[in-house]
């Protein structure tokens, strides 16, 4: 079934969702999980303004991939820095390049205004993925099992 399961997760409190159901996942099929965060800049006229500090990023990863070994999960993790606009091929190569046979993604939700002058990433990697993607649901209980 599944064996490397990539699960790239942003600061947004949706990622605890992503790392539970990508743990749930790999706990059923003894899958080894990679997790990735993209430290995301943003790029202005004048300037590139990184969106959080490497410390918020490292942060982030590490209670993502401790989380997932303290639940008997095979887990290792990678911060990357990217601009806003580079997310989704980072993440499509990430999973190329480990060979990842299934992508977990927190799909955003946006109102359709919005979702048409920025598109979401999880949008743009299912489209151009060669491999299984789920969607994690969102949880709007605000649980963090």
């Amino acid at each position: 079934m599944f064996h490397r399961i990539l699960v790239p997760i942003d600061a947004s409190p949706a990622r605890h969702t992503v790392v539970r159901l990508a743990g749930d996942m790999a706990r059923l099929t003894g899958a080894k999980v990679s997790v990735l965060h993209v430290a995301a800049s943003a790029a202005t006229l004048a300037a590139v303004v990184p969106l959080e500090d490497d410390a918020e990023a490292k942060a982030i990863l590490d209670e993502a991939v401790t989380g997932l070994r303290d639940a008997g999960v095979d887990a290792e993790g990678t911060v990357t820095n990217a601009l806003t606009t580079q997310i989704a091929t980072i993440i499509s190569t990430a999973a190329e390049e480990w060979q990842a046979d299934l992508l977990v993604l927190s799909p955003h939700h946006r109102g359709p205004l919005e979702g048409l002058f920025n598109p979401r990433v999880s949008d743009a990697v299912a489209h151009n993925s060669r491999i299984a993607v789920l969607l994690a649901p969102e949880d709007g209980s605000g649980n963090q099992h």
